[in-house]
């Protein structure tokens, strides 16, 4: 039997976990920031889905594309560009008095996020031993929403008792330069942490592998793991050479990459970047008050973070399947009766209460289980191919969202007839048919191995499931 060195890979994994805490910071902390930089640049509706939605263009590109970075110059070395992206993005974004070279410095900012949000789970993942790389994963999940929620703190306490005026004209430039904080923490820490022990095996780097996989666990254990990682990187370099059209130019994975597809764009679907994105916006409909609405997006965050945490216990007892439909239901009854109060004009904390528990059942369920599933779906031949293709899919839906809601919300038929309500029902039919596609073409994944992954994942196809 071996023993890891559970504190030595805590600390690590901790320290990556730090990329997600900017990732989960920089995303939101737009929604403070949007309220008064549009009035400061007089947005038209359109104009202002650009402000949030050009990030996210950003994140596609940075998704899309750092898989090549990533394999050439190592995952340590990315993390480490991605963050100084992200400085520059911050400052730059935080100084401008022109829309466009704003929308410039955000699309920066938004690779930058693209290219944290699937290498610091790739990088955790191949550090992480496999019989606790689902809770090291998890860390990383927690760690993003923590970012959320310190991100609404700091938006509040920056607005809290400053003049209208004030906040239209210096506000949200605070809000958007304190990115700069966590982002020069990790710069400092990332120095530490060491580079992917897999990565250095495909350089040929093979001492500083021994030297990880020795500190992660014994001499004994280390040299039996590395021989393995060198032997998979022998059998599969046939494998690296596939890419975008070979993944969908086989019937096979085509339908397991659109699953992984499906399922990225639903969790967005949920409308739960609309609370990260416009949450004072849209609470500003009911309060009257930006600050306020400001105040109450803290407890959002603290939904988020809790339902997460919550998560990393139950997901691999209760299974994927089960925790996504029941958390299906859970949210779109959540958004019907949210629906409901913005239609009758209800004020006070009902409606509030009703989108903390929203936010609660998301994180409990899809926040974690989406990421999870894009995780491990794949087999390997196809998995860093089709993972990006996902995340790019979940980017691109995101986008449209971040670019749709204004508009919705701010159409004077809409907001006379729904009250403000109407982005809340789209996204309960979407929970509906999430409920509906999960279990008729997702089987359950939960203990079973990445090798024999495919024919599990073939077997709700009526065309493959017999051949499978």
């Amino acid at each position: 039997m071996h023993k890891h060195n559970i504190n030595y890979i805590i600390s690590v994994c901790s320290i990556a976990s730090l990329a997600g805490l900017i990732l989960g910071y920089d995303a939101s902390v737009i929604s403070g920031a949007i309220e008064p930089l549009t009035e400061y640049f007089d947005l038209t509706p359109a104009e202002c889905g650009l402000a949030v939605s050009s990030a996210i263009i950003g994140c596609i590109l940075g998704a899309y594309f750092v898989g090549y970075l990533a394999d050439k110059y190592g995952r340590r070395t990315t993390l480490m560009l991605a963050n100084i992206l992200l400085m520059i993005s911050a400052i730059g974004s935080a100084i401008t008095d022109v829309f466009s070279l704003f929308i410039l410095y955000r699309v920066l900012g938004g690779i930058a996020i693209g290219m944290v949000s699937t290498v610091t789970p790739l990088y955790i993942a191949e550090f992480s031993p496999k019989d606790i790389r689902g809770r090291m994963l998890g860390l990383q999940q927690l760690v993003m929403v923590g970012g959320q929620l310190i991100v609404y703190i700091v938006n509040f306490t920056i607005a809290k008792g400053m003049i209208h005026e004030w906040v239209v004209e210096f506000g949200w430039r605070w809000m958007l330069a304190s990115v700069l904080l966590p982002c020069v923490l990790f710069m400092f820490l990332s120095f530490l942490i060491p580079e992917s022990p897999r990565w250095n095996v495909m350089k040929n780097h093979d001492q500083k592998a021994m030297d990880t996989l020795t500190k992660i666990s014994n001499q004994l254990h280390a040299q039996h793991l590395f021989n393995e990682i060198k032997a998979s990187f022998v059998d599969s370099a046939k494998v690296n050479k596939i890419g975008f059209f070979s993944v969908l130019s086989n019937a096979k994975s085509r339908y397991i990459t659109l699953i992984g597809c499906t399922i990225a764009v639903l969790q967005q679907l949920t409308g739960i970047n609309i609370l990260l994105y416009y949450a004072p916006s849209l609470l500003k409909n009911i309060t009257g008050s930006n600050q306020e609405s400001l105040f109450q997006t803290i407890f959002l965050g603290i939904a988020l973070f809790v339902g997460v945490f919550i998560a990393l216990r139950f997901i691999d007892n209760v299974g994927r399947v089960k925790l996504l439909r029941l958390g299906s239901i859970g949210c779109c009854l959540c958004l019907i009766i949210s629906a409901l109060t913005f239609y009758f004009n209800i004020i006070g904390y009902l409606p509030i209460t009703l989108l903390v528990i929203f936010v609660l059942i998301y994180a409990i369920s899809w926040s974690l289980g989406a990421w999870l599933l894009i995780s491990e779906i794949f087999p390997n031949r196809i998995r860093a191919v089709a993972m990006g293709i996902s995340f790019s899919a979940m980017y691109l839906s995101n986008a449209l969202i971040a670019q749709v809601f204004p508009m919705m919300n701010q159409n004077d038929w809409l907001m006379a007839t729904f009250n403000g309500g109407f982005p809340l029902l789209i996204c309960a039919a979407s929970c509906l048919f999430g409920y509906w596609f999960i279990g008729r073409f997702l089987p359950e994944t939960k203990g079973i191995s990445l090798e024999k992954i495919e024919p599990v994942m073939l077997s709700k196809s009526k065309r493959f499931a017999a051949k499978s």
